[in-house]
């Protein structure tokens, strides 16, 4: 059975179409996302690793080399296992930094182009025979099942099909951050096809050769030389070899770090993938050895490496057939697709961008689109054209295991990269170009034309490329390798730069930016960076940059600005290589390294990485950081407030004492200018930096939790003892609460010399008065009675004032009462009212009395009256200063339990409610000098305390002036005779 080559291009090209509408469905979101990006998914498209060689040439190596074409699958499984500590963090350094091939991974870490251009080439040279490989197994493949000479034509066909499918849904994005989905979940698809078909033709071949599984186990038994061969064919150092081999093609293969690394979407499928991904390539090779049995005893005829369509053409079923030339068009197609996008990239970046100069007058990102896209298409052509020129003596296993040794190159790096922060760039490149010469002299040119026999140290170079010969190369180009590039870095020092991008792959970079940033603000940004890549490209990527870090366009403080310029340079790396992202940066946001406020700018992002980082020092290193640690803690717990200002005037330096006083935290004001703090700190802070005055004593500010006093102290801070330049450190003390204490003590003093003074007066008037007293005493005996009798009660009753103004001013306390006896209560509020009266002003206020007469409390009569003077001339005071409405006072009393409670309700003014606190405090009045002393209310207070009484003064209840006092008295039951 045969097909014709027109059937056989049908049929390719209806399966590629199938393929351009699954991904176009992923694109477009016809698959459900749930589906597309399910881990399950990503780990099937790992299968891209199984090319047509395990497609095909598996059964041929199996057949040379018996079991150990299980080192192929075995390897990658090994590689899958240290994921924890290998490729997990490869994952982390690629996401981090936006590297998106392995070529840009070494040009980031070394700080070298050349390294990115040396790796490059090797890679595409080492890519290229296995692109070829591809071509020649379709072409092979159809060959076998035409029955037809090569046809060429359809591997011009299909190398143009796979370029369009490449360049359409492999190239549509110029960021590594948004994710090919449809290429994946092609690529997911041509995995299930070729597993799914190699499974059923060694399902099918046992049948068709052996009826079953015991069959195969009495075939077995009767030809034991094929389990033996398949069992010794190859040595232990081999075995060793060739795992070596396929452990590096498992993440180093320029397919398999793409879609492991470049179009990974969480750790959560290379965590899945650390498990199924070899679980699905021991599916695979499980399928090998039945295949090679059955075509052994079939007697299928042509090379075992094509066992799989002849095992199909001898079961005669034509649908059997065209799946297993599919699965080989599915294992070739994608191969070429994701390892032309993988190398395209490397090219752009390494090769083409480096020495192509980017104008600014046209759009940057289709630049780029159509740049990859032209290389995609001249890789895939310079593969066709290798494969023209291929000699066919080699088999498929033999260019996949050039390819490999290519790669293997690479692991000296990656180690380097991971576990050893002190490898050099000189390093580097010498162990790569000594191992890259021995891999081009022993495995790539030998397979390309013929040499006589070549000897170096016991490879003989033009031997035949078997497996051994291949693990025996492994072994010495590897280690010279490794051996000269550890050897060249011991004795050479990388550059500061190489020691930061050290740094940052092992996450420690804390060393201080070389300067401040010129730019001030975002907007600012685009400016400087728009002469290189376009006003456009320039807004965007600023734009992206800030949507990562969560930034706003009204950002001003340098540290955050810094990490602005540090993320840009990230997404400029994704679309042009690390090198060129550099340049780009360096030359657009350019740092002032003259500036002397580097360091001061960007000490809270040096601070935020040494602390990310104290568990990784040690030693001397340690022991400073613990230092900082300590000097840091002191100005944290400092009870002052504490501000560093920049000679810019930003603010570096914000303590939690400083957080407390103005409740403005230290993460949203750290890298601000002054004059962005809230009123009234921007102002206050402002001025006295720039005053001459090193120290401010008891500045006053109003804040909305009250009046403060401040005290402020500077001193200039500079690294150079002769300048007068540098950071300005302010402390801020809060001493509201000493002024206040002083403030009291002042009264304190102020009580006692009116006490003193008190004491004078007394003395000095108590002469007068008891003269006036007998002289009243004289006229009550002689002339008018009552008149007498009422003198004598006034004079009784100045005399009892000074004595309480004494006894309260000198002492703080009022002279012991007289024995409190039951009062009647509405006769001293008459005697109160008549004594009023008595000043012409409360003639005109109406009393409103409205007291029983047999209401009684325990008091001093005198005293009492004193108190209700004190009121109600206050009330009155209030009522007279509306002239437009009549004065009102109205005076209640009842028996609440044992207490009596009298109301005075007045229609004046009232009392604001910001000195409710205060009417009672002595001395206190808000009358203008001369008419008041502030003594009345305080010391009517003070006696009604003596009586066990309580007195309160609020404002009248309801939306009417006035005010109301509240005065309780204990109750009594006799009434004072």
């Amino acid at each position: 059975m045969s097909f014709s080559v027109a059937a056989l291009f049908i049929s390719a090209t209806a399966y590629l179409s199938v393929l351009f509408l699954i991904a176009h469905a992923s694109e477009r979101g016809w698959i459900p996302a749930k589906i597309v990006r399910h881990p399950s998914v990503y780990v099937l498209s790992l299968g891209v690793y199984a090319t047509s060689w395990s497609y095909y040439g598996s059964v041929g190596f199996a057949e040379r080399s018996g079991l150990a074409f299980i080192t192929i699958y075995l390897g990658v499984t090994l590689a899958f296992a240290l994921t924890p500590i290998l490729l997990m963090p490869l994952l982390r350094l690629t996401r981090r930094h936006q590297l998106t091939s392995i070529a840009d991974l070494f040009a980031f870490r070394f700080n070298s182009q050349f390294a990115g251009v040396l790796v490059t080439l090797m890679i595409l040279t080492g890519s290229l025979p296995y692109l070829a490989l591809q071509i020649r197994a379709v072409a092979e493949s159809t060959q076998v099942l035409s029955d037809q000479s090569p046809p060429h034509t359809i591997a011009i066909v299909f190398c143009v099909m796979v370029t369009v499918f490449a360049i359409i849904f492999g190239a549509r994005h110029v960021t590594p951050r948004e994710k090919h989905s449809g290429l994946v979940a092609a690529i997911a698809f041509e995995s299930l096809v070729k597993i799914g078909a190699l499974v059923l033709i060694a399902v099918v071949a046992v049948k068709l050769a052996f009826g079953g599984l015991g069959g195969l186990d009495s075939w077995l038994a009767a030809n034991p030389e094929k389990l033996t061969n398949y069992y010794s064919s190859v040595s232990g150092d081999s075995w060793t070899g060739l795992l070596f081999l396929a452990f590096a093609a498992a993440f180093l293969l320029p397919r398999q770090f793409h879609m492991l690394f470049t179009e990974n979407l969480h750790n959560a499928g290379l965590r899945t993938a650390s498990w199924g991904f070899p679980l699905l390539l021991l599916v695979l090779a499980a399928g090998i050895p039945p295949v090679l049995w059955a075509g052994q005893a079939l007697e299928i005829g042509g090379s075992s490496d094509y066992y799989v369509l002849g095992i199909a053409l001898f079961s005669e079923s034509a649908v059997l057939a065209l799946l297993a030339y599919l699965g080989g068009i599915s294992a070739a197609s994608a191969m070429i697709i994701v390892s032309t996008l993988a190398i395209s990239s490397m090219c752009l970046n390494h090769l083409v961008l480096p020495v192509v100069r980017i104008t600014p007058y046209q759009d940057l990102y289709a630049m780029l689109r159509w740049a990859r896209r032209a290389l995609i298409a001249v890789i895939i052509a310079a593969g066709y054209l290798f494969y023209l020129s291929l000699e066919r003596t080699e088999g498929l296993v033999s260019w996949g295991l050039i390819s490999f040794l290519a790669m293997a190159q690479l692991i000296p790096g990656v180690i380097a990269t991971l576990f050893w922060p002190a490898a050099s760039r000189n390093g580097f490149i010498s162990g790569l170009l000594a191992g890259g010469a021995i891999w081009g002299a022993a495995a790539l040119l030998p397979a390309l034309s013929t040499f006589g026999p070549i000897h170096l140290v016991g490879v003989d170079l033009g031997a035949t490329q078997t497996p051994t010969h291949f693990a025996t190369l492994a072994f010495w180009s590897v280690t010279a390798n490794a051996l000269i590039f550890v050897a060249v870095s011991l004795f050479s020092r990388g550059s500061l730069r190489e020691t930061e991008a050290a740094e940052a792959c092992h996450d420690l970079n804390t060393r201080v930016p070389e300067g401040g940033l010129l730019a001030n603000s975002p907007s600012q940004f685009i400016d400087q960076l728009a002469p290189v890549t376009g006003t456009s490209a320039a807004s965007a990527e600023i734009e992206r940059a800030m949507a990562d870090l969560d930034l706003s366009w009204e950002e001003t403080r340098p540290e955050y600005l810094q990490q602005l310029r540090e993320q840009v340079q990230r997404n400029l790396s994704g679309m042009m290589g690390p090198m060129l992202a550099r340049d780009i940066v360096d030359q657009c946001l350019r740092l002032d390294t003259d500036t002397r406020t580097a360091l001061s700018q960007n000490v809270r992002l040096i601070e935020e990485r040494l602390e990310r980082h104290r568990k990784g020092f040690y030693g001397l290193a340690g022991e400073l950081d613990a230092l900082r640690r300590y000097h840091r803690q002191i100005l944290e717990d400092l009870p002052l407030g504490v501000v560093a200002i920049t000679p810019n005037n930003h603010i570096a330096r914000w303590n939690p004492a400083m957080e407390q006083l103005t409740g403005t935290s230290a993460p949203r004001i750290l890298g601000r200018q002054v004059s962005e703090l809230q009123t009234p700190w921007a102002d206050l802070l402002t001025e006295f930096a720039h005053e001459d005055a090193a120290h401010a004593y008891k500045r006053h500010i109003q804040l909305a939790t009250g009046d403060r006093w401040l005290s402020l102290h500077k001193t200039l801070i500079s690294g150079d003892e002769r300048s007068d330049e540098g950071d300005r450190l302010l402390l801020i003390e809060d001493v509201t609460d000493v002024n206040r204490l002083e403030d009291e003590l002042t009264h304190s003093e102020r009580l006692a010399s009116i006490g003193r003074l008190a004491a004078g007066v007394a003395h000095e008037i108590g002469n007068p008065i008891t003269a006036i007293a007998c002289l009243a005493q004289e006229l009550r005996e002689e002339f008018d009675q009552a008149r007498a009798t009422q003198i004598l009660e006034q004079t009784d009753r100045i005399n009892h004032i000074v004595q309480t103004l004494i006894g309260y001013a000198h002492a703080g306390t009022t002279p012991e009462p007289r024995q409190a006896r039951p009062v009647n209560l509405l006769r001293v509020i008459e005697e109160a009212k008549r004594v009023l009266q008595l000043n012409p002003s409360a003639r005109d206020v109406e009393f409103e009395i409205a007291v029983t007469p047999e209401l009684n409390v325990l008091a001093e009569h005198q005293r009492l009256v004193q108190v209700f003077v004190n009121l109600l001339s206050n009330a009155v005071d209030a009522c007279a200063e509306d002239p437009a409405e009549k004065g009102r006072i109205s005076i209640t009393a009842k028996t609440h339990r044992d207490r009596v409670e009298v109301r005075i309700i007045d229609n004046g003014h009232g009392i604001p409610p910001a000195i409710a606190d205060k009417v009672l405090e002595p001395f206190f009045t808000t009358k203008p000098p001369g008419q008041g002393t502030g003594l009345g209310l305080a010391l009517a207070y003070s006696i009604v305390q003596d009586y066990d009484g309580s007195l309160q003064l609020q404002p009248r209840r309801g939306k009417v002036e006035g005010t109301e006092v509240l005065l309780r008295l204990i109750k009594a039951t006799e009434i004072d005779g």
